[in-house]
């Protein structure tokens, strides 16, 4: 197996998955395909939908003594005509619908792997939501149990290894890590079936970070049984990379058509709201007037249609850096989804969620509703705030909200105070506050909020505000009347550009940055278009450039050397193994299997230095992964290398 990360967003990622029968993209979707009563063919769903995985139930094939001697002669893959990836489940949910299955645990996992299963499944022990914590803990150890047996009897196969553990996070934690410390090679995250069909979703979330918080990063994630649409934009946002879906049957089959807000019943629509080569091809009534059969196939395949097309969404949103925007709309249209989201507002979620955030990202951050204030990327902006940042001076005057960038806006007021005294300048925006000197930064000028929010978002704002502003005299803009309070010097010297360059250094690489980079004589190069700072050098050495599109600064080579002298083993390092050193030596980027170790607050796209064991320099460059993924990961780039 090869799983490998290429593009990321919120925890989500876009990853390309290679099994024996071919490489499949995450996230994806996995119809369910019943061998005994296929509706819809896997060969007709690769050219209708470009399904590229299918999973299918070992269980039912070895349950069917022609099934059985069919998949053992010739394969599952001839057995239901698919040359793509399959995978098998093991008869666990027949187990949650029908009680105990006459199967043995591992007789099965030989089984699917004998009949050649790219991905094949344990027989876990479902855990119920109604269970006690008992008899959770007991299914546990009964499935760890097998899952540590059932490994020795993989060969060849891809074995996913379920985690369970009912709705106790804990014991859902306790379950992923354990099963981390085995050779499995995918996660499914099971017994979240009865949470979905209740609309259970704020445990369905729990159970997702519970386990994410366990789970070994380089392997993929399923969300088992997750087959509506509704769901998947929030699964991926908390890292899950795969579902599946028998729901595109049942509902057909009780005439329900799937939409990314929820189900409908045909009979109490007049149109179809819904564009789709189905929908387009019949009108609502049309659709209702099709005999039984037929009306089920075409319903079937309006549910895969709608369901491929949110996949294709979260894909182009996690490229575009939106995922979150698509989450918050889709979470809008069910009560049971938002109410879920205030789950993601805990610190400890928060924290967790925020080590895999890029730093940056390619759209501006748009505000939905009362959750936006509260996504993990607003959340480290405001840590590194009160943590980070330096005042220059004694005296704060605040502007409230306007237009970006703050500097054009209030040009001529900022000018009039300035005149009068040297004081901090911050606008109390709608993000939280904003010093003047880091109004370019992502996402202080990328963001785009109304006029007017919403009661919880004010109140978070406040909140932050008062925190950063404690202890400093402050004095708010109420005009022309607030020049005559302003009192003090000003003091000769005094560089706005080195100031802004040195702040926004310090929230980017750490405090300090400022100082250790500007030691010398500076010359700054400016856009003779815009006016913005775009090089930085120090002593005639260029030791940054500044982005246009987030505000930050790429990292030179020079600039590294000051920041290598300067921080102390491991700040801003990835520590390579002594194998990897000529290739970075040569320019070739840093791959996973060989990072030694890292600097636990690197975040994804965030500037690098890149060591080697006796903390020497080598290179500069951007990190892909966090800390936690380097050292899991087998494939894949690290950091990609700028300057060496």
């Amino acid at each position: 197996m090869k799983f490998e990360i290429k593009d990321r967003d919120a925890a989500g990622r876009i990853c390309k998955f290679s099994a024996k029968h071919g490489t499949v993209t995450t996230p994806n979707l996995m119809p369910v395909i019943n061998p005994n009563k296929m509706l819809i063919t896997p060969k007709e769903m690769k050219k209708l939908f470009g399904v590229e995985i299918v999973i299918t139930n070992s269980y039912i094939i070895n349950k069917d003594v022609k099934l059985k001697e069919k998949a053992l002669s010739k394969g599952v893959h001839k057995l239901i005509d698919f040359d793509g990836t399959i995978m098998t489940d093991s008869g666990t949910f027949q187990s949650y619908i029908y009680g105990d299955v006459e199967v043995d645990p591992l007789e099965i996992v030989e089984f699917q792997r004998d009949i050649g299963s790219d991905i094949g499944t344990i027989l876990d022990v479902f855990g119920k939501p109604n269970q006690t914590k008992t008899e959770a803990e007991q299914g546990i150890k009964e499935t760890l149990k097998r899952a540590k047996q059932s490994v020795k009897l993989k060969g060849d196969m891809n074995l996913a290894c379920t985690v369970q553990g009912s709705i106790y996070s804990d014991l859902r934690e306790k379950c992923a890590k354990e099963l981390s410390k085995i050779d499995a090679d995918f996660y499914p995250i099971g017994g979240v079936v009865p949470l979905m069909e209740n609309q259970r979703y704020t445990d369905l979330v729990r159970c997702i970070l519970s386990s994410k918080k366990g789970l070994d990063p380089s392997k993929p994630v399923h969300l088992f049984g997750a087959g509506h649409p509704l769901t998947f934009p929030l699964a991926v946002a908390l890292g899950c990379d795969f579902f599946d879906s028998s729901a595109y049957v049942k509902y057909a089959n009780d005439s329900r058509m799937l939409f990314y807000w929820g189900t409908e019943k045909l009979e109490n629509l007049t149109e179809l709201p819904c564009s789709c080569p189905v929908c387009s091809k019949y009108t609502a009534s049309e659709l209702k007037k099709l005999g039984k059969k037929e009306k089920i196939l075409e319903i079937a395949k309006h549910n895969l249609y709608v369901s491929f097309a949110e996949i294709k969404k979260i894909r182009n949103a996690i490229a575009n850096g939106n995922l979150w925007e698509l989450v918050e709309r889709r979470a809008n249209s069910n009560p049971y989804l938002l109410e879920a989201l205030r789950e993601l507002r805990l610190r400890e979620n928060k924290e967790f969620l925020e080590q895999f955030e890029p730093i940056s990202k390619n759209k501006a951050l748009f505000y939905t509703g009362s959750q936006t204030i509260h996504r993990p990327l607003v959340y480290r902006c405001h840590n590194r705030l009160l943590k980070r940042y330096k005042p220059a001076f004694k005296d704060t005057v605040a502007f409230p909200e306007g237009g970006k960038p703050y500097t054009s806006y209030y040009f001529e007021k900022i000018n009039k105070v300035l005149g009068k005294a040297d004081v901090n300048i911050l606008v109390d925006s709608h993000l939280g506050p904003v010093p003047l000197e880091l109004d370019e930064m992502y996402p202080f000028a990328q963001s785009v909020f109304p006029d007017i929010t919403d009661k919880e978002t004010e109140e978070e704002v406040t909140k932050i505000f008062d925190d950063f502003t404690q202890n400093k005299n402050m004095i708010c803009w109420k005009g022309n009347k607030t020049l005559e309070e302003i009192k003090g010097s000003i003091k000769k010297g005094f560089n706005g550009d080195v100031h802004r360059i040195s702040a926004v250094s310090d929230m980017q690489f750490g405090r300090g940055t400022g100082k250790a980079l500007l030691n010398g004589k500076i010359r700054v190069v400016k856009s003779k278009k815009t006016n913005k700072i775009r090089n930085v050098y120090c002593n005639e050495k260029h030791i940054l450039s500044m982005r246009a599109n987030d505000g930050m600064f790429t990292l030179k080579m020079d600039g590294a050397r000051l920041l290598h002298k300067h921080f102390k083993y491991p700040k801003l390092r990835v520590i390579v193994e002594k194998d990897a050193v000529p290739f970075v030596k040569d320019g070739k980027s840093v791959f996973a299997k060989f990072v030694k170790d890292c600097d636990s607050e690197l975040r994804p796209y965030d500037e690098c230095l890149i060591v080697n064991e006796k903390d020497n320099l080598l290179a500069v460059g951007r990190c892909l992964l966090n800390k936690f993924e380097m050292y899991s990961f087998n494939y894949g780039m690290a950091v990609k290398i700028r300057e060496h």
